[in-house]
């Protein structure tokens, strides 16, 4: 039995180590600026990591001072953190498996179509209470300013691989026919009705293409790679909790069965 539950011990250490991934995971989204603004996944993922540790580290303490209620405790709670981790990678998966840029006329850079997105993350960011709140947030930052100090004429602009929020946010929709002055500064066409969008420009350095649908969608753009890297990371982790849950099953049966075969011994002696 010794053996076994230092073997339990040792599994349920390991178990520790892999909540450290899932919280550093959370942690990365937070500091991201656009996952900042949003505060949609990172706070499950942190919560979801810690409570990972304090199991796994119940079940540590269970494991090597042999206190059987925390191992049962441990091998409950963590079945159900397992399975909440594996909804909530597939979750991540389901809500950005739609999605993706459009090359825009003579650029290099890509833009983006909030339609082209899945439901659920369109509603996070349609409600004007809501976007006004993230809006205020992105034009918080200086995404668009530092393009200003980085490409001063209209062909280094247009050559650009600048990212989702930059071209969604910081310039109007290339359809609409703007004139390139700079690039937070166009220069409005005689007729701007192409789009919504085309309407929504301000040259207004506070202003820009922040109510802009373009905006939004480069926000998504954004979240979705941003989630789908969280979400590998999700999915290597919960691969390996799981074989190290299935081998501390194993161990605590195995005790278990040395358990009885002990006592079994004991009484026929």
């Amino acid at each position: 039995m010794a053996l076994s539950s230092n073997v339990i011990g040792a599994i349920n250490f390991i178990a520790m180590l892999l909540s450290v991934p899932v919280i550093g995971t959370g942690i990365w989204l937070a500091t991201e600026p656009d996952n900042s603004c949003v505060q949609i996944l990172q706070w499950p993922v942190i919560i979801l990591g810690i409570l990972i540790l304090v199991v796994a580290l119940a079940g540590f303490i269970g494991g090597f001072w042999r206190i059987p209620k925390l191992i049962y405790f441990y091998l409950v709670a963590m079945l159900v953190l397992i399975i909440l981790l594996a909804v909530l990678v597939v979750f991540i998966y389901m809500v950005t498996v739609r999605g993706s840029g459009r090359l825009a006329p003579s650029r290099s850079y890509l833009e983006y179509r909030l339609d082209d997105y899945s439901g659920w993350l369109r509603r996070r960011v349609q409600r004007s209470y809501k976007w006004d709140r993230i809006r205020n947030c992105l034009s918080s930052t200086s995404m668009c300013a530092e393009l200003n100090q980085t490409y001063t004429s209209a062909l280094d602009f247009f050559d650009a691989r600048i990212g989702p929020l930059e071209s969604g946010c910081c310039k109007p929709p290339t359809e609409c026919g703007y004139t390139f002055i700079n690039p937070t500064y166009w220069i409005s066409p005689i007729n701007s009705a192409a789009d919504m969008d085309c309407l929504q420009w301000n040259n207004e350095q506070t202003q820009l293409c922040y109510g802009c649908d373009s905006c939004k969608a480069g926000l998504l753009a954004n979240l979705k790679k941003e989630w789908r890297r969280a979400d590998i990371i999700l999915t290597i982790t919960l691969v390996a909790l799981k074989c190290v849950y299935f081998v501390g099953c194993c161990a605590f049966r195995n005790a278990k069965t040395e358990d009885l075969f002990r006592k079994y011994k004991q009484g026929y002696t």
